[in-house]
């Protein structure tokens, strides 16, 4: 079996089993573990979007939705809050 070369890493969709490419970033935060501040991503492609912002906001944890594009723009000049990078698949966590 031959391993391709690494290339850019395409953003996939958080949502279990999905493997579509990502085009949303859903910007979280758990006040019961987190500073007000510190936000924490879920990346989403457009079929999961409304599901895993409906999982996020039911408990409260939901602050942003995004597209992608605006966030790595945000991210590039400074303005994002908390600093983390997008996350990979919401089942890992």
């Amino acid at each position: 079996m031959t391993v391709p070369p690494p290339g850019p890493a395409v953003p996939v969709c958080s949502a279990k089993g999905c493997r579509e490419a990502a085009v949303w970033v859903l910007a979280w935060n758990n006040p019961k573990l987190h500073t007000p501040e510190r936000r924490k991503t879920w990346l989403a492609c457009e079929e999961h979007r409304e599901h895993l912002s409906r999982f996020l906001g039911v408990r409260g944890f939901l602050k942003d939705v995004v597209s992608l594009s605006d966030w790595e723009t945000r991210e590039a000049g400074g303005d994002r809050d908390g600093g983390e990078e997008p996350e990979g698949s919401a089942a890992d966590r």
